[in-house]
């Protein structure tokens, strides 16, 4: 008891320090119940204190800060392998440099003008139906991008739900942004202008439902966006939308599907979707908990307590080990999209057992998709869903593994202690001996939900900054949501100082 108090004295000496330095002026003293941070959040101490979950989002966080091209905005796909930009990822870039300059590991300043960068880019990138030189199409943008000229990279497919993802962080930063600055005018004006420009009913290939994308050489994809998985942002925002928007029968199509995914698994009833991301994206930027639409009412949970149970199952499916992979247990667990070692059969417990690289790993009824990989995304974001059962896992992977899968920016992608075959090539990643399979990179739409869903549960600034968000809004309404924050007035924008600063 007297070494986390001295911790948590620590803390407020630092934190009041960040305050005093970010805006020049002295900040006033902390309390025993909160301290200020750029005058703009309340810190709750029993979240805040803990030194382990802060050097995780700092760590994360500087991910996105060190590794973007700092000209442009673009965000690479992963690090440090040489790579493309990830339009996915320059939205949870965005939230990331929000998260920073709550928290104070950049200030509002430097953020704000990375933001107003990425933003001015993204804006002026031309958009057309050349299969080359161009950066999207119909407001759209392709799933990956050069990280110099922000052109298609490859053939990749114009993405719908990338392009959600990056629309997540550019109307977060439009909301955040909100005092008299000139460069904060211009951030809300351009995020208006990109989410504006997106032309969703052009997107619903077989209406009401919209599709996955489009590519210049053969039209729209054959695969449109059916629930339950992460493209519940991407119906919010088509409904939300002030241009472009699709009709309230978008949503109900949508949920026709669900009954195929409810069910019990892993000691949980709830709404299942394998990869445990489908359960994270949305809820980075808006706060499920407490507003339902049509299903959730008539199954009297919302989507948060849905993904609470979800991270549950997860975890309990590891627990009962049904393959029995080395190093599965109550602490360590988690299965989403990750990389894997290679693509091969070998032999594993006198079994053949099939082994992947980058892959959308499931435990989910019926979705099962499982070679022994785990990825520290699944379990670190649902921090905010489950922390009692989160947070010791955070601390069991530093504790297990070290700093082979502990470095500079936080957790490596993805380990698998069952797979020490010598002979086989690896696609990413590296043996470690006595541990087994480990990445090599970081992987940005894996980072970004990390540092994203651990600021949510420390401080909600996120959730609470989009519930002032109108599209936001109006998307849920239009969707059958209510109850919950939506039947309030939108809160307040925090007190903040001059325009000035």
């Amino acid at each position: 008891m007297k070494r986390a108090a001295s911790v948590g004295a620590l803390l407020w000496t630092a934190l009041a320090m960040i305050a005093t330095t970010a805006e020049g002026t002295e900040a006033p003293k902390p309390t025993v119940s909160e301290v200020v941070v750029e005058r703009s959040r309340s810190v709750a101490p029993d979240r805040d204190a803990d030194p382990v979950l802060n050097n995780l989002e700092r760590r994360t966080f500087r991910f996105f800060w060190n590794t973007t091209n700092r000209d442009n905005g673009m965000v690479p796909d992963r690090y440090p392998s040489p790579s493309f930009a990830s339009i996915a990822a320059v939205g949870f870039g965005l939230t990331a440099y929000v998260a920073g300059a709550e928290r104070g590991y950049v200030s509002r300043a430097q953020a704000r003008l990375r933001v107003l960068r990425t933003l001015r880019f993204l804006e002026q990138l031309p958009q057309g139906t050349a299969e080359t030189g161009v950066a999207g199409y119909k407001g759209f943008y392709y799933h990956f991008l050069d990280m110099q000229t922000g052109h298609r990279f490859g053939t990749t497919e114009l993405s719908t739900v990338d392009t959600a993802l990056l629309l997540g962080g550019v109307l977060l930063c439009q909301t955040y942004f909100d005092r008299d600055h000139v460069q904060e005018r211009e951030i809300r004006e351009l995020a208006d202008k990109i989410y504006g420009r997106v032309d969703w009913v052009w997107a619903q290939n077989h209406p009401p439902i919209i599709s996955h994308g489009w590519r210049p050489e053969s039209g729209f994809i054959p695969h449109d966006w059916h629930g339950y998985n992460e493209a519940m942002l991407l119906y919010i925002l088509a409904l939300g939308s002030p241009t472009y928007p699709v009709g309230a029968d978008a949503w109900d199509e949508w949920l026709k599907t669900y009954k195929n995914s409810w069910g019990e698994f892993g000691g949980q009833t709830f709404l299942a979707f394998g990869p445990h991301f489908g359960h994270q994206y949305s809820h980075v930027w808006i706060d499920f908990r407490g507003i339902q639409d049509s299903f959730m009412r008539s199954k009297g949970i919302d989507y948060f307590e849905n993904s609470r149970r979800a991270t549950y199952a997860q975890r309990n499916y590891a627990i009962e080990n049904p393959m029995r992979w080395r190093g599965y247990d109550s602490e360590i667990w988690g299965l989403s999209a990750s990389d894997g070692p290679a693509d091969t059969v070998q032999i594993f417990n006198d079994e053949e057992r099939g082994f992947f690289t980058y892959s959308a790993r499931a435990a989910a009824a019926p979705h099962l998709v499982d070679d022994g990989t785990i990825a520290p995304t699944a379990a670190v974001a649902s921090i905010a869903f489950a922390p009692e059962i989160v947070i010791p896992t955070i601390r069991a992977f530093r504790a297990r593994f070290g700093e082979n899968l502990y470095q500079r920016y936080g957790f490596l992608d993805s380990v698998n202690q069952s797979f020490d075959y010598k002979d086989v090539t690896l696609r990413h990643g590296r043996l470690v001996d006595g541990i087994g399979w480990i990445a090599s990179d970081y992987l940005g739409v894996d980072q970004g939900p990390i540092v994203a869903m651990i600021e949510n549960y420390r401080s909600e600034v996120i959730w609470r900054t989009m519930q002032r968000n109108p599209y936001i809004r109006r998307g849920l309404e239009r969707a059958g949501f209510t109850g919950g924050w939506l039947g309030t007035a939108p809160p307040a924008p925090a007190t903040t100082p001059p325009s000035g600063s």
